[in-house]
């Protein structure tokens, strides 16, 4: 492990296991049903079946953020402990969750003016989020400095490419990402919409297709055309997803198209908080390619 203590939060939507064996602490986000509030802890005390149950069953779902002071309170012990800290944050075009733990920095960094915390935006979202902060863990391994590190992130998370469907629209139409009068005509037509996420961290709706099979293949195209070079990409790429069979689906394809891939597409679901915005026929494709045009 190098010098400093890789952070993140659980909307990376990796799993318990892999933030464990790459030795990454993260801080959860919280969601709401019904009033009662849960922690977004990668589906260790709920599970997603039984989450998509009570919604399905009318208990209203909402999100909450991380405040300044719960990242005070997550960061302090580090510090205490004599830790430098790089904290990756989910993207702002979704969230101000970036700008909580930046002012919490502000205010440690008196408190600590001896240690290093810095604060990084991701511009990613799910399991891209995951991708750039896996990359880091790695680049954290091989020697970089806390400085070198933050450097990088900043110069390359716009290289982290997403491509994401929802064939469930219903829950995009309750968010208010889509009208309820194209929602309904979208349900009609079976309409999948095709987004991925734009430089400025925000989810970007690019094509409307119709039918899950016609959509899973448009993405196994589009990672054609952004992959680094091409059918001959050799990096890592994940998925996450509120559809298993639907993931498999697209792990398959992607891995029969990009032989040379570094290992296996490794499968994800997506958790909580971002479940309760996308519902339960989400898949998301991630990998590392040119700058997002």
């Amino acid at each position: 492990m190098g010098e400093f203590l890789l952070t993140a939060c659980s909307t990376v939507d990796l799993s318990p296991e892999w933030m464990e064996k790459k030795q990454i602490p993260y801080a959860l986000f919280n969601y709401i049903l019904d009033d009662q509030s849960y922690k977004d802890d990668m589906w260790t005390s709920m599970k997603p079946e039984d989450f998509f149950a009570k919604v399905e069953a009318g208990a209203s779902s909402s999100t909450s953020m991380l405040s300044i002071g719960d990242y005070i309170d997550f960061f302090t012990p580090f510090l205490e402990a004599g830790n430098d800290i790089l904290h990756v944050s989910l993207t702002s075009g979704i969230s101000n969750t970036y700008e909580s733990a930046r002012q919490a920095a502000e205010i440690l960094r008196e408190d600590f003016p001896e240690r290093k915390l810095f604060i990084v935006d991701s511009l990613c979202a799910s399991g891209g989020y995951g991708l750039l902060v896996d990359k880091l863990a790695e680049l954290r391994d091989i020697g970089f400095s806390i400085e070198d590190a933050r450097d990088w992130a900043e110069a390359h998370r716009l290289e982290v490419i997403h491509w994401f469907f929802v064939s469930d629209l219903k829950y995009l139409i309750r968010g208010g990402r889509v009208s309820r009068a194209a929602g309904a005509v979208g349900q009609m037509l079976n309409i999948c919409p095709l987004m991925n996420v734009d430089n400025n961290g925000r989810l970007a709706p690019q094509e409307k297709i119709r039918t899950k099979k016609k959509v899973i293949r448009r993405t196994v195209e589009k990672m054609k055309e952004d992959a680094t070079g091409g059918t001959k990409y050799d990096n890592t790429c994940f998925i996450s997803s509120t559809d298993p069979e639907a993931a498999e689906e697209l792990r398959r394809q992607v891995e029969e198209e990009f032989p040379n891939l570094k290992g296996k597409v490794q499968l994800f679901r997506i958790g909580a908080t971002i479940a309760t915005h996308t519902g339960p026929g989400t898949v998301a494709l991630f990998f590392w390619g040119d700058k997002r045009k």
